[in-house]
């Protein structure tokens, strides 16, 4: 199957760091044909990182372009307050990053490569530019914290409300960015997001760096090159060190994309050379010099290394690996590292005798009591499991409420939420009319939903615990622990064999293998034919199992057109009359978005069974189930109540949204049939998973894994793959992400901490 990759897809600069997504790809005019190469945007070898894993990379996201489309300023809504936070927040670390002053004195004892790496990092920051081609980063120093900055709240419960774009540049930018275009054979499409990108004189700097363009999402290197050529003529060349800076900043965002935080270098000047840079260090030594990207030199405990002894500065016969990332990136994941440090040196609040804690463990049974147990006693606590071990965190929440403590829940998405606060209602004692509140982790950090701010900043709590934590990208995890008070506890629970993030980074796995704080992994099975089934699968098998009521049930298939067919077939019919679930509470997950199969090709054809229509506004009618993606990565599912002049009324999660009209396109997609990183936190009563011929190369175990998974009573395979499927599970874990996390949690934390013994389940998962 075709999953129309359009930034993402090809070869790995290098054999270790590979990822792909399996989100959304983007609709908007910067996914358009973008210059005088257009004719090449289907062509491979493009990310460092990307694979067939699911389809594109996260430029592909559900949230559509970077690039603003204009339109009126509105009132600010949660995905609004949400990014503004975000920007606060990482302007909060450049300011703290740039607090620290002086020369760095460690890694004076290291010789060889080593010794000059570190020598052309103090050359940058003198001001020089390095002589060397090597390339290290100085060690950096603890950070103080400081209250998070309260960001734009606005009252009421949990909205979906519709997100409107950032301010539209000047007119005057635009035409002058349109000029440029013209001149260099690029289509005029491009001047809106290319000036959103730019910024104020992005016309000018377009005129004196062509390459610039690769700032536009979805613009590739062979369209940026003819664009180059047309504007300067026999002054372009590919040895332009312009071309080199930009076609590296282009290779880390495309890596971003592909989940990782950083690079090593070798594969960075490897995919360079590949790009037909003729000089791939001298490239990568002009983005360092002109602060584009940033390097860092990181020490590995190899077997058969000397360890390190504390107060030895003597690194000289550690193997080192150099690697190269952006800079938001790399503050972001400082950040998280100097936030959970703090979190696990930190002693909780007293909010009771310990003897109330035991009670209350002692009143739980199983992994239930250790992870009550493990909280009262430490400031960051792990919890893993499947679905079924969600009773344990609620458990937990139930009795800290008891307590008296500020207790709240996050999760991923709105279904999760709902589903979470049921569960929650389900586990409090009847006598009590109220108990721990479940949000969104958007809304707890936008603002929309949760407790509030106090007074310095900090998020009003002393309990969180996020569910779906394997969602947790760098940058989010790093806002939500810097928002933390101190003295508060943090509980991040999740199923470590699902798909990891759609931003870079896991999170979720790094801590898991730093082993840096408790970890309590539940022992609750999910139950059923469908908990057997999914259980196998993450451990690597899958197996037949006995579905005596139809919980499982597969449906072979020769080729996609079949493959819609039945699919159409069982959503509207066969799983209504034989399991009793409607059409509404079904969804069809599939692996790409194009293709004969995905979920364009899904969604048309159960739109014209299930709610036919013309298409009147941008090719919608009311009834329409739809998902909505403001913000790339989040994805709220709803349906159409309307439209009228203003743009497209929807109802998300309870909440009116109303979505104008330029941004229809890039926001908003029919929902029947969806990816599975799009339903990663949400479950059904019924599920389709539809796996035609040539879906096999994107099939992984975490894939299968969350797929299956998303089904509470019933699972139907459209199952056209044969032996791949298996051997997916068998053979085919997650790609592995290249980041720096587990590094600075060792030079953060003083002491593992002492951990419940995990009971034996499945190996942390991902793409």
């Amino acid at each position: 199957m075709s999953t129309e990759p359009e930034t993402t897809e090809g070869t790995e600069p290098g054999t270790r760091d590979t990822a792909a997504q399996d989100a959304a790809p983007n609709d908007g005019p910067a996914a358009e044909s973008t210059g005088p190469a257009a004719e090449n945007t289907g062509s491979p070898a493009e990310a460092p990182g990307a694979g067939t894993n699911g389809g594109s990379g996260a430029a592909d996201d559900d949230g559509g372009t970077a690039a603003g489309d204009g339109g009126a300023a509105a009132e600010k809504s949660e995905a609004e307050a949400e990014l503004a936070a975000q920007r606060i927040e990482r302007e909060r670390i450049e300011r703290r990053k740039a607090e620290k002053k002086g020369p760095i004195e460690s890694g004076s004892k290291l010789s060889g490569t080593a010794a000059d790496l570190l020598a052309a990092v103090r050359a940058v920051e003198s001001g020089a530019k390095p002589a060397a081609p090597a390339f290290a980063t100085p060690e950096p120093e603890p950070v103080r914290r400081r209250p998070a900055p309260e960001p734009v709240r606005r009252p009421g419960p949990v909205s979906a409300e519709a997100a409107t774009a950032p301010a539209a540049p000047a007119p005057q930018t635009v035409q002058a960015v349109r000029q440029v275009l013209s001149e260099g054979g690029a289509p005029e499409t491009l001047a809106l997001p290319a000036a959103a990108a730019l910024g104020e004189g992005a016309g000018e700097q377009l005129r004196a760096d062509p390459w610039q363009l690769l700032r536009v999402t979805g613009v590739r290197p062979e369209q940026a090159d003819g664009f180059a050529r047309a504007l300067l003529g026999a002054d372009c060349g590919p040895d332009d060190e312009r071309r080199g800076r930009a076609f590296t900043v282009w290779l880390l965002e495309q890596a971003a994309l592909a989940g990782h935080t950083s690079l090593e270098a070798q594969a960075l000047t490897a995919a360079l050379a590949q790009r037909g840079v003729p000089d791939p260090d001298a490239a990568l030594q002009g983005a360092l010099a002109e602060g584009d990207a940033l390097v860092f030199q990181d020490a590995l405990d190899e077997p058969g290394a000397p360890a390190a002894e504390d107060g030895d500065e003597d690194d000289s016969r550690r193997p080192v690996r150099v690697l190269v990332g952006l800079e938001r990136y790399a503050l972001a994941e400082e950040s998280l590292a100097d936030g959970l440090a703090r979190l696990v040196d930190s002693v909780p609040k007293e909010d009771g005798p310990a003897e109330d804690w035991e009670r209350a463990a002692a009143s739980a049974q199983g992994s239930a009591a250790e992870l009550i147990r493990a909280v009262a006693a430490h400031g960051l606590v792990l919890h893993t499991g499947g679905e079924a071990s969600r009773v344990e965190p609620a458990r937990l929440l139930d009795e800290a409420h008891r307590l008296g403590l500020r207790a709240w829940a996050a999760t991923h998405s709105p279904l999760g939420r709902d589903g979470f606060a049921e569960l929650t209602t389900q586990e409090r004692d009847p006598a009590r009319a109220d108990g721990p509140a479940v949000v969104t982790v958007a809304g707890l950090l936008s603002g929309g939903e949760g407790p509030g701010r106090d007074a310095d900043g900090a998020l009003d709590l002393d309990l969180l615990v996020v569910l779906d934590a394997p969602q947790l990208d760098v940058e989010t995890a790093a806002l939500l622990v810097e928002s933390l008070p101190d003295g508060a506890r943090l509980v991040l629970a999740g199923d470590p064999a699902v798909l990891w993030s759609v931003g870079p980074g896991r999170v979720f796995a790094d801590l898991l293998a730093a082993r840096v704080c408790p970890h309590v992994a539940s022992r609750v099975p999910d139950p059923g034919p469908l908990g057997e089934l999914v259980s196998g699968i993450g451990v690597g098998e899958l197996n037949q199992v006995e579905a005596p009521g139809k919980e499982v049930v597969i449906v072979p298939v020769r080729d996609a057109a079949e493959a819609v067919h039945r699919s159409v077939q069982l959503v509207a019919d066969s799983v209504p009359r034989a399991i009793g679930v409607p059409p509404e509470q079904t969804v069809v997950i599939t692996p790409g978005h194009g293709g004969a199969a995905g979920t364009r090709a899904l969604n048309a054809a159960l739109k014209e069974r299930l709610n036919p229509g013309p298409g009147r506004f941008g090719g919608f009618d009311p009834g329409d189930r739809i998902v909505y993606s403001p913000v790339p990565g989040r994805v709220l599912p709803g349906h159409v109540l309307g439209a009228d002049a203003d743009g497209l009324r929807l109802s998300c999660s309870g909440a009116p949204v109303m979505v104008p009209k330029e941004r229809v396109d890039g926001w908003v997609r029919h929902g029947w049939a969806l990816t599975a990183h799009q339903a990663v936190g949400g479950r059904w009563p019924a599920v389709v998973v539809v796996l035609p011929g040539d879906a096999a190369q994107a099939l992984s175990r975490p894939w299968v894994y969350t797929a299956f998974g998303r089904a509470s009573r019933h699972l139907s395979v459209v199952h056209g793959v044969e032996q791949a499927l298996p051997r997916a599970v068998a053979e085919v874990p997650a790609r592995p992400r290249t980041t720096r996390l587990p590094v600075l949690l060792g030079t953060q934390t003083h002491a593992q901490a002492p951990a419940p013994s995990p009971a034996p389940g499945p190996a942390p998962a991902g793409d």
